[in-house]
C-alpha cells in the first residue's frame, strides 16, 4: 500500500506531467503555424512523451493501492517571442520538473518508501536526458542565430538523442 504523503506527491506530479504535455503541444502548434515543421515535430514528440510520463505516474499510483487523480490542466501560453526564447522556456520547465522529481526522491527517502524510490529513479535519469536535449538545442541556436533557422528546423529531430527512437520505453 502506498504511503499517503507519497501518493499526494505523485498525484501532484501527474498534474505537472500533464501540463508539460499541454505546454509542448501548444509550442508545437505555434511552431507549425510559423512554418517550422521540424521544430513542431520535435515538440509533438515531446508532448507525447510527457503524456506517457503522466500515464506512468497514474498507473504506478493505482498499482500501489492509491488513487490517481487526473486534474484539470492550466492552459499554456499561445505565443512565443522566438524559437530561442521558446527553447529557453523548455529548459527552464525541464529544470522545474527535475526539481520536482528530486523532491519526490527526498520524500521517498524520508518516508523510507524504497519501492517508490527505486521506481522514481527512471525519472531522475529521464530528466538528465531532457535537460541535456534542451541545452544542446540552445547551443545550436546560439551558434546559428535567429536568422539561420532553415537547417536547424530541418535537422532538429537528430538532436533528440536516444529519445528520437520513440517513447515506447516510457510506458
Amino acid at each position: 500500500m502506498i504511503n499517503k504523503k507519497i501518493e499526494k506527491a505523485l498525484n501532484e506530479q501527474v498534474e505537472k506531467e500533464g501540463y508539460s504535455s499541454s505546454l509542448y503541444l501548444a509550442m508545437a502548434s505555434w511552431a507549425e503555424t510559423k512554418g517550422m515543421a521540424g521544430v513542431a515535430q520535435w515538440l509533438y514528440v515531446q508532448s507525447d512523451e510527457e503524456r506517457m510520463h503522466m500515464l506512468k505516474f497514474i498507473k504506478y499510483i493505482n498499482e500501489r493501492g492509491g488513487k490517481a487523480i487526473v486534474p484539470a490542466f492550466k492552459q499554456p501560453g499561445k505565443e512565443n517571442a522566438s524559437v530561442k526564447k521558446m527553447f529557453e522556456d523548455v529548459l527552464k520547465h525541464e529544470q522545474f520538473i527535475s526539481s520536482s522529481i528530486n523532491e519526490i526522491v527526498a520524500l521517498c527517502t524520508t518516508e523510507k518508501d524504497y519501492t517508490t524510490l527505486n521506481w522514481i529513479q527512471w525519472f531522475v535519469n529521464e530528466q538528465v536526458e531532457e535537460e541535456t536535449n534542451a541545452t544542446q538545442i540552445l547551443d545550436k541556436l546560439n551558434l546559428l542565430g535567429e536568422k539561420n533557422l532553415y537547417m536547424f528546423d530541418r535537422d532538429i529531430m537528430s538532436l533528440r538523442g536516444k529519445a528520437a527512437a520513440g517513447t515506447a520505453d516510457a510506458t
